[in-house]
This record gives C-alpha cells, sequence and structure tokens, in this order.
C-alpha cells in the first residue's frame, strides 16, 4: 500500500490499486478529518470524496501508486 495524501485538506490514506478499476484505500486517520466526507454524511450512503479519488487517480497517472499489469 502506498500513501497518498488529497490535494484539497492533506488526509492521507493508503493506496493499493488491483486493477484500473479495483481500489483499496485504507484510512489511517478518522474520515472526519476529511472536510468533503463530513459534510455530506448520510446514513445509508457509500461515502465518496471527490477530491482524495482525484489526488489518488493523479498518483496513478504519475506512477506514485502502480497498477499490476501496466
Amino acid at each position: 500500500m502506498r500513501p497518498v495524501s488529497c490535494s484539497s485538506c492533506g488526509t492521507c490514506v493508503l493506496v493499493k490499486k488491483n486493477s484500473l478499476a479495483h481500489t483499496l484505500v485504507q484510512w489511517t486517520t478518522d474520515t472526519e478529518q476529511c472536510v468533503e466526507l463530513s459534510r455530506h454524511a448520510e446514513p445509508g450512503l457509500f461515502p465518496t470524496c471527490t477530491r482524495l479519488r482525484d489526488s489518488i487517480e493523479n498518483s496513478v497517472r504519475l506512477g506514485a501508486v502502480p497498477v499490476p499489469d501496466l
């Protein structure tokens, strides 16, 4: 797993790509540290932070998070 920091709030998570479509994210802090997640937390919905997702995708493009078979 590779550390990735959100370019917006600086929250750091550990990331592993099993394929282009599958991303494993492990939080190293409470998710309440993420501004976007804490704002949109609704019961029954799967929380997503678009800014963190963009940071992870950028790390993949830069080669900081490897994707098997690429």
